[in-house]
């Protein structure tokens, strides 16, 4: 009997295949959820002058610091235009947010603690120097890195490289992941699926965590329980310019679990055969010159605790991905009982009751059938138990995966 390994073994192998891919130049409005394949670096100083940071008049709080005092008022900035002139003794100018600040002028009063009569100000408010002003370059200067080589770009972060003056930006290249699924029992969604046959649900689930990872999902379809189209379905996706092909069913060892005998025929050597995780035993992973095959189990909660616990990581380190751990663990507090567990690992579907000592209180779900979506889109968390970790007692600390997707 082949030996089971541990889940961080085999995490660790699989993570050993993941040189980064090549990158690519995008528009900056295609680069959400995009990988940095190079830091960025302002092309120009945020903001780029001294600017009011609001609506009032710019004056020389050296004229208003008692007040209320009458101030001359001798022009206009708004943003998008700078006033021409020098702010002299007792006077002010008209000032918007993101008016550049007018020679001379080191304070802004605020619209609300003025009162205007014709080309005259009163200033209510004595003001304060540097008040309500942003000095050129507070924000970011032309030449710094505003954000490093390795992060993936969320809505914020194109909102800083379009400040930072970029247009496009270098990302690293999606991988491109195909999607096999085994099985003489499958039908596709919505084909009227008789008694004796399963919806196929594994391709989308999977293929949702692809996308979500920055990956391309492509579904090569449903193959039948025959060692021949296995095998002819393996050798054409290891053929094509796939990234990493996922088989997804026929891992385990019936008669009917082909796709180890479907691999070995194509030359894969499967460095990872089976683990010591629950769900997910029979998981495989080898390579094959610069596709690497991901084998999941074919029971539906099986196939995405095993794609989010091993294929995501995958995915995140051949894009460079920096920052995220491998195995995403956070302290929770137990909010149950639970009994010993034996030597696998073991990811447990969970709801967050509250909120405890040592983190969120989590409770395991009743039924815990590898099957049984309903249970899996109802969890909030994988409950981790560690392999012979001894029975739990509500309020002791644990460890937990969200399940944030």
């Amino acid at each position: 009997m082949t030996p089971l390994i541990s889940l961080e073994e085999a995490l660790a192998r699989v993570l050993e295949s993941a040189a980064r891919l090549g990158s690519e130049t995008v528009p900056l409005d295609e680069a959400h959820g995009r990988v940095l394949a190079a830091q960025v670096v302002a092309r120009r100083s945020a903001p780029s002058a001294d600017v009011s940071a609001m609506d009032g008049y710019a004056v020389r709080a050296a004229d208003v610091a008692v007040a209320p005092t009458t101030l001359d008022l001798i022009g206009t900035a708004p943003a998008g235009h700078q006033f021409a002139g020098t702010l002299r003794p007792g006077t002010a100018v008209r000032i918007f947010t993101g008016g550049v600040l007018p020679d001379g002028a080191d304070a802004v009063v605020i619209q609300e603690d003025t009162v205007r009569e014709g080309a005259r100000v009163t200033i209510r408010e004595a003001a304060v120097a540097e008040r309500h002003i942003r000095r050129a370059g507070a924000d970011f200067r032309a030449g710094a890195i505003v954000l490093p080589a390795g992060r993936r770009i969320g809505a914020r972060d194109v909102a800083l490289i379009a400040a930072a003056d970029h247009g496009t930006v270098e990302v690293a290249r999606r991988p491109r992941v195909g999607l096999i699924a085994t099985g003489d029992e499958l039908v596709a969604p919505g084909q009227g699926a008789g008694p004796h046959q399963v919806v196929a649900s594994n391709v989308y689930s999977v293929a949702a965590l692809v996308r979500g990872a920055g990956g391309e999902p492509r579904d090569l379809g449903l193959v039948p329980d025959r060692l021949d189209l296995t095998e002819a379905a393996v050798r054409a996706a290891l053929a094509s310019d796939l990234d990493v092909l996922v088989t997804l069913g026929g891992a385990s060892v019936g008669d009917h679990d082909l796709v180890a005998p479907a691999l070995a025929a194509q030359g894969v050597h499967l460095g990872v055969h089976k683990v010591a995780l629950r769900p997910g035993k029979p998981l495989m992973f080898g390579r094959s010159g610069t596709v690497r095959v991901l084998g999941l189990p074919g029971n539906p909660v099986s196939t995405y605790v095993c794609a989010l616990l091993f294929l995501v990581p995958l995915l995140r380190a051949l894009q460079g991905e920096a920052g995220v751990p491998a195995l995403p663990l956070q302290p929770a507090e137990l909010d149950a009982e639970l009994r010993a567990n034996d030597q696998r690992m073991d990811f447990m579907r969970a709801e967050i009751v509250g909120q405890g000592a040592h983190g969120p209180k989590v409770r395991p779900l009743p039924v815990q059938d590898s099957a049984f979506l309903s249970v899996l889109a109802r969890a909030d968390a994988l409950l981790v138990r560690r392999p012979h970790a001894p029975a739990g007692r509500a309020g002791e600390p644990c460890e937990i995966v969200r399940l944030t997707d």
